[in-house]
C-alpha cells in the first residue's frame, strides 16, 4: 500500500503503535484521510524498481501533526508556522534503536559473543551513542565470569571494585533500576561461590561469601554461610546478617531474638537494618521509641529498644524470650526485668512485682516511665 493513495484503509493510532512495537519496521503516513502503512517488503520492491530504471528511490520524510504519544519520542521538532511538526523516517531515526535492542538482547540471553558482535555494530554507526561505554561495561563483565576460588581477601576486593561495582550502575542505566538489579543476580552469586572458602576477616568483614550471597537474594545461603563464621552471635557485623537473612526468609518475629541481642552489640547497626528491612511495623515501633523514649537523645538509646518495645507491645515477650544471653549489658538486664514483670503481672504475684519494678527504675528511670505509664 503506498502513501497518499487514495484507496488507503485508515487505521487508529494505538493500531500503528501496536505495530510498531511489535516489530514490524513500516513507514507511517498521516493524512487528512487516516493513517496508512508501506512495510518493509513493499519498500523494498520500490527501491528495485527505481535501481531498474537507473534512479534511486528515498522515502519521504512523515509529517505528523499534533503530539502522538510514545511512537514518535525521540524524533526531531520543526516548526511550521504556529504549528509544531514531527519529523520521522523510522528507517533512519530508529537504526540506533535497533542496535541498541540488539546488545541489550544478547546481554539479557548473557550471550557474551553476541554482545560483542551487537556492540561492535553499534559502536561502528554510531561512535557517540551515549549508551555505549555502559553496554560496553555489562559486555566485558560476561566476556571474563568468576570461575576460580580466591585465596585471599584483597583479591575479592579487588575484583568486586573493579568487576562488580561499575556493573550495578550500568545494568540499572541498561534495563532499568528492577531489571537491572535482577540481571546481576547471577554476577553475586558466582563471586559468591568463588569467595566461600575465605574465612571471615575482622579487618574486612565486608569481604566474605556471606553478603554476596545476600547480594544475589540466595538467603539460605547466605544462613549457611554465616553459620560457618565462629561466633557469630557475639560479633555485630555477622548478626546483622543474620538477623537480616532470618527476615528474609521467616519473616519479622523470628528475627526479633536477633534484632534484641543486635541492640546491645551495637545499637547503631540495629537502626542502620532497620532501615534496610523497610518493615512497616517495625519502622512504626522505632518512631514511637523515638518520640517517647525518655533517654540520651542518640542512637545508643536504641540498646533499650527491645525492652521497651515490650511496653508497647507486651505480646514481643514470647519472642524475645528467645534471644540468647550476650553480654550483660545494662539494656539487656531491663529486657530481662521486663520479662520477669510481665510473667509476675500474668500469674499475680504481687509482693514479687513491687520489688522487681523498684529494680526496673533503679536500673533506667525512662524505661520504669514507659512501663508504669501502661499499667
Amino acid at each position: 500500500m503506498l502513501c497518499g493513495r487514495s484507496n488507503a484503509l485508515p487505521c487508529s493510532l494505538p493500531d500503528v503503535q501496536n505495530r510498531i512495537s511489535a516489530g514490524s519496521r513500516a513507514l507511517i503516513c498521516f493524512t487528512t484521510l487516516g493513517v496508512s502503512l508501506i512495510s518493509h517488503t513493499e519498500m523494498a520492491g520500490r527501491s528495485r524498481i527505481a535501481r531498474r530504471r537507473g534512479t534511486s528511490y528515498h522515502p519521504r520524510r512523515l509529517v505528523v501533526p499534533g503530539d502522538v504519544g510514545p511512537v514518535l519520542q525521540g524524533c526531531n521538532l520543526t516548526i511550521n508556522g504556529n504549528a509544531v511538526t514531527n519529523q520521522l523516517d523510522l528507517f533512519e531515526d530508529s537504526r540506533d534503536v535497533m542496535l541498541r535492542n540488539d546488545v541489550l538482547t544478547a546481554l539479557e540471553q548473557r550471550n557474551a559473543d553476541a554482545g560483542r558482535e551487537a556492540l561492535q555494530r553499534l559502536a561502528a554507526e554510531y561512535p557517540d551513542d551515549a549508551l555505549v561505554p555502559t553496554l560496553e561495561t555489562l559486555v566485558c563483565v560476561l566476556e571474563v565470569p568468576v570461575h576460580e576460588h580466591f585465596t585471599t581477601h584483597t583479591a575479592l576486593r579487588d575484583t568486586c571494585e573493579a568487576w562488580c561495582s561499575p556493573c550495578v550502575p550500568a545494568a540499572r542505566r541498561a534495563f532499568g533500576d528492577a531489571a537491572g538489579v535482577a540481571w546481576c543476580l547471577p554476577l553475586w552469586r558466582a563471586v559468591a561461590r568463588a569467595a566461600s572458602q575465605l574465612p571471615f576477616h575482622q579487618e574486612m568483614p565486608e569481604w566474605h561469601a556471606a553478603p554476596l550471597w545476600m547480594r544475589a537474594a540466595e538467603w539460605t545461603a547466605a544462613c549457611e554461610s554465616i553459620k560457618r563464621i565462629g561466633s557469630w552471635r557475639r560479633i555485630p557485623i555477622p548478626l546483622a546478617w543474620m538477623a537480616e537473612t532470618v527476615y528474609r526468609l521467616q519473616g519479622l518475629d523470628p528475627a526479633w531474638p536477633l534484632l534484641a541481642e543486635l541492640a546491645w552489640l551495637s545499637p547503631r547497626k540495629l537502626g542502620a537494618l532497620m532501615q534496610t528491612l523497610g518493615d512497616s511495623s517495625l519502622l512504626a515501633l522505632r518512631r514511637l521509641f523515638d518520640a517517647n523514649f525518655d533517654g540520651d537523645g542518640t542512637t545508643d538509646d536504641l540498646a533499650w529498644f527491645p525492652a521497651w518495645a515490650m511496653t508497647e507491645r507486651p505480646g514481643l515477650a514470647a519472642l524475645l524470650r528467645g534471644s540468647e544471653p550476650s553480654t550483660h549489658t545494662l539494656p539487656e538486664q531491663g529486657m530481662r526485668i521486663m520479662l520477669e514483670l510481665l510473667t509476675l503481672e500474668r500469674e499475680g504475684r504481687r509482693h514479687d512485682l513491687v520489688e522487681r519494678r523498684k529494680d526496673l527504675r533503679s536500673l533506667h528511670p525512662g524505661l520504669f516511665e514507659a512501663y508504669i505509664r501502661t499499667r
